[in-house]
């Protein structure tokens, strides 16, 4: 079968009765939980005037969030759709902040709003998936109830399914057939819309936002890594390989001079020096090139990356790392890149002194590094903090800049670590 047609039916019998069991049992479940919530208002808003109206509404609102749950598990179970569970209501001390928080709940509003929009659409779901069920029930079985039936044209009055011969009979249980077989793609079609509903009302919407915030970072993390890797190759087209075929074309020649009847000894010395000084041209960029991709340092940790770093440059860097324990080692490049980066700009804007302090707190890896240059530093598009912040974003991490005019700047990266 073609697979877009395929995807029309549930994948297993069993999917399809678990479907079936799901629109049973929510199609009068919304009416069951509409009518307490619609008599729980209707009285709320009658005693507003008094205390105890706004808490017969925080009540409603309470129930409500607690039927949309109901909801959620029933869907985990049927219909295989796990919803994370909502987060918890904030609850400041205090009544009037406790009213506020439990009127203003927005996870109680959607799921008010699903079980508005659930009741229709699930009770016609119900009745009408169920009337069509039975219906080809009735006619896949009329042959059988056609021989049992003794009165004239052997009809069933509630499909108006009848026949006056058994070849007729015949038909309806043909009819029968193709009603059943079509009976499971309806179901599926049915609990589809309940899933798009179940998603856009009852699911968490920080949870697409979260969705959506991953699918961004996880582009740029693709752009990221190919840019990375036409780098690479880049400079190393462009750097080692040239000097290895330099030294390859000098070795080539020395030895094109070797082989003639008259040595000229000065001019192969010339040859092979300049051989070895590609030779180590090349060795040199292949170093920092692999220095570029994962610095040696960082087998150590941060401490010696950062403070080997620091001593290599060409102005005053102090560096402290206080970590209570040793980060990811992808954390720990993303880090040590972001300091590297923001070293070199203090050193052009950061008046020749800069302070790099890495640290946790709260399960946050933070790196924070200050220079006392003029200020006015901002994250702009294309700029060199806008391309940290792009290599923070992948794994969660966030770049605040404090930069008033006179200085000082003061950059931070947050990261989260694992627990």
């Amino acid at each position: 079968m073609n697979p877009a047609l395929r995807s029309l039916w549930p994948a297993t019998p069993r999917q399809a009765l678990r479907e079936t069991a799901w629109l049973a049992i929510t199609g009068p479940l919304p009416l069951l939980s509409t009518v307490l919530l619609l008599a729980g208002t209707a009285v709320g808003i009658a005693l507003t005037p008094v205390l105890a109206g706004l808490l017969i509404l925080t009540g409603v609102l309470r129930g409500a969030r607690l039927f949309g749950g109901l909801h959620r598990r029933l869907a985990a179970k049927l219909l295989n759709l796990p919803l994370p569970p909502p987060p918890r209501t904030d609850l400041a001390p205090g009544l009037w902040n406790w009213l506020t928080a439990r009127l203003g709940d927005r996870t109680a509003w959607r799921s008010v709003a699903y079980l508005l929009v659930r009741l229709p659409f699930g009770l016609l779901a119900m009745i009408g998936s169920g009337a069509l069920g039975f219906f080809g029930l009735a006619s896949f079985t009329y042959p059988l109830t056609w021989l049992l039936e003794t009165r004239p044209g052997h009809g069933l009055p509630v499909f108006n399914i009848g026949s006056f011969s058994w070849p007729g009979s015949l038909g309806w249980c043909l009819l029968g057939i193709a009603v059943l077989t079509v009976w499971p793609a309806v179901v599926h079609l049915l609990t589809g819309v309940d899933r798009l509903l179940l998603r856009t009302l009852a699911g968490d919407p920080g949870l697409r936002e979260r969705v959506r915030f991953l699918e961004e970072t996880r582009a740029t993390a693709l752009d990221e890594a190919a840019e990375q890797l036409r780098r690479i190759e880049r400079d190393l087209h462009d750097g080692a390989q040239a000097q290895l075929v330099a030294m390859a074309m000098k070795l080539g020649l020395a030895k094109e001079e070797l082989a003639t009847e008259t040595v000229d000894l000065d001019q192969i010395r010339t040859l092979v020096d300049t051989a070895h000084s590609n030779a180590k041209q090349a060795l040199v960029e292949l170093r920092d090139l692999a220095r570029g991709i994962h610095p040696a340092a960082l087998d150590k940790g941060l401490s010696l990356a950062l403070s080997t770093l620091a001593s290599s440059a060409d102005f005053s860097a102090t560096v402290s790392v206080e970590l209570s324990r040793r980060p990811p080692p992808s954390l720990e490049t993303i880090v040590y890149f972001a300091a590297a980066e923001l070293m070199t700009n203090a050193s052009k804007h950061g008046a020749g002194r800069c302070t790099v302090l890495v640290e946790d707190r709260e399960d946050v890896l933070q790196l924070t590094v200050v220079d006392h240059g003029p200020g006015g530093a901002a994250i702009i598009p294309g700029g060199g903090l806008s391309g940290i912040a792009e290599r923070l974003r992948p794994a969660d991490g966030e770049l605040t800049v404090s930069s008033p005019n006179g200085g000082p700047t003061v950059v931070t990266a947050t990261l989260p670590l694992p627990r």
